[in-house]
């Protein structure tokens, strides 16, 4: 079975960048004290300092793009909607009428 992940709210990671760039600790000492990784400490500071707030935010699990989500393979043709659609009518009416 795979690891799983832990996550980390915003404002954790926040308090954990602040530690580093306002109270000058570094990144073993901020690891050794929140138990996490001295690399995940690297990284935030690093998101943080090039994109702000919106680099500490979560963004596994998020599509981007305007095509979001898995391609299809090929896409459905004016005629088999049509058939797909009736036939969906079709059966939605015989289960009201049960």
């Amino acid at each position: 079975m795979g690891k799983t992940r832990k996550t980390y709210d915003i404002h954790f990671k926040k308090k954990v960048v602040d530690l580093h760039l306002s109270d000058g600790m570094g990144y073993n000492a901020i690891s050794k004290e929140m138990g996490i990784d001295k690399n995940q400490v690297r990284r935030w500071v690093n998101h943080f300092q090039t994109e702000g707030m919106k680099g500490l935010e979560e963004k596994r699990g998020k599509a981007k793009g305007a095509g979001m989500g898995r391609p299809r393979v090929r896409p459905e043709d004016s005629e088999s909607k049509i058939k797909r659609l009736e036939a969906e009518n079709e059966m939605l009416k015989k289960l009201l009428n049960m």
